[in-house]
């Protein structure tokens, strides 16, 4: 029986339950790379990021926006991390933070955990960021945030026992909302009856009390707007994360609720999803404020764009995490058009952040 100490350190580390990376990792058509897949994995220094152009523009250090990341699966990163690379550098999820992210301009990123059962690890990680010091040390500085809820593929293991764990989670300092929840029809793991009762239990917790939503809404369009308008009041403050749906849909969602943020990750990148660079084309040619949060949802979306600055990697890097997100505000600035550049991105998306979820 591992110990949550033992997971933190990686000796023998489980998937954490995370249902896209079991999908993935699980999946040996999704992890084929040809005969030499071996050798087409980059060698993991390559995880160690150049800094984005955006912070030479900025006339001092201390001007440049920072990156928050409003949304990655830390320990599933890690995970992916530990399971590509045998001889893995960094031992624990603290070393992997330090390794990866100093001196990245690396402020602040909210952890989500969406498994059922409610993953015992939390605590360890969010009792260990309590106190300024304790972040210095064990985080190399940067603010650890977490938000937790029941994903739609595992609605069906939700049950009063889990609901019990999240409520006591809700009541730690360090966390800032209730998700990732919502309904996925894509792939319908869990029954759609069965995904739209969880949510709107989950929902009712959360508005009582007083917590942002992080909102997950696959190919359930008509259901998703529904519910929310239905249980959700108008000015509650709503995250729908990594979004890709309709950008009707979504204009319909920002102009109902207008403390509602859409989340860009990477895959405004991907030339299979049109979607996410409309809405934000969209949005960026109307008065109000861009109302997006930057995100990474790592270990996935890797923004196809971060490669023009890796000239010496050979093939693609294995998992996504914080420190891209500079190239996710540049591909966002570029489809915005008009002012909008990558500083500008960042620093609405930063402000952003402050107005959702209080970081």
């Amino acid at each position: 029986m591992l110990t949550t100490a033992q997971t933190l350190l990686g000796r023998r580390l489980p998937y954490l339950r995370n249902p896209y990376l079991v999908k993935y990792y699980h999946n040996p058509k999704s992890r084929s790379m040809g005969k030499n897949k071996k050798n087409s994995v980059p060698g993991e220094e390559h995880l160690v990021l150049p800094l984005h152009p955006y912070t030479e523009a900025a006339a001092t250090p201390a001007s440049i926006t920072p990156i928050v990341d409003t949304h990655t699966h830390l320990l599933s990163t890690f995970s992916a991390y530990r399971q590509k690379y045998k001889f893995a550098k960094h031992e624990d999820v603290f070393a992997f933070v330090k390794g990866l992210y100093s001196g990245r301009n690396i402020e602040a990123i909210i952890d989500v955990w969406c498994e059922a059962p409610v993953q015992a690890a939390w605590k360890e990680l969010a009792d260990s960021a309590l106190t300024a010091h304790d972040r210095e040390v064990k985080w190399a500085g940067v603010e650890y945030w977490f938000v937790m809820g029941v994903h739609p593929h595992q609605a069906k293991e939700y049950n009063d026992e889990v609901e019990a764990s999240i409520l006591e989670a809700m009541t730690h300092p360090r966390c800032v909302g209730w998700g990732e929840i919502g309904l996925d029809y894509h792939y319908d793991n869990s029954p759609r009856d069965i995904q739209q009762t969880v949510l709107i239990r989950q929902l009712r917790q959360a508005i009582k009390l007083g917590k942002p939503l992080t909102i997950h809404t696959r190919e359930a369009e008509e259901d998703t707007e529904r519910i929310l308008k239905q249980e959700v009041p108008r000015d509650h403050k709503i995250h729908v994360h990594c979004y890709t749906d309709s950008p009707e849909l979504a204009q319909r969602l920002l102009e109902h609720f207008p403390n509602l943020h859409i989340g860009v990750t990477g895959v405004i990148t991907y030339s299979t999803n049109l979607n996410t660079s409309a809405l934000v084309r969209q949005m960026s040619g109307q008065p109000n404020t861009l109302r997006i949060l930057l995100e990474t949802d790592a270990p996935f979306m890797i923004p196809s764009n971060l490669y023009p600055s890796l000239s010496a990697v050979k093939g693609r890097l294995p998992l996504c995490h914080t420190a891209m997100i500079p190239w996710v505000a540049e591909y966002a600035a570029n489809v915005a058009g008009g002012s909008w550049d990558t500083t500008k991105i960042m620093h609405q998306a930063r402000e952003n952040a402050r107005l959702v979820y209080g970081i």
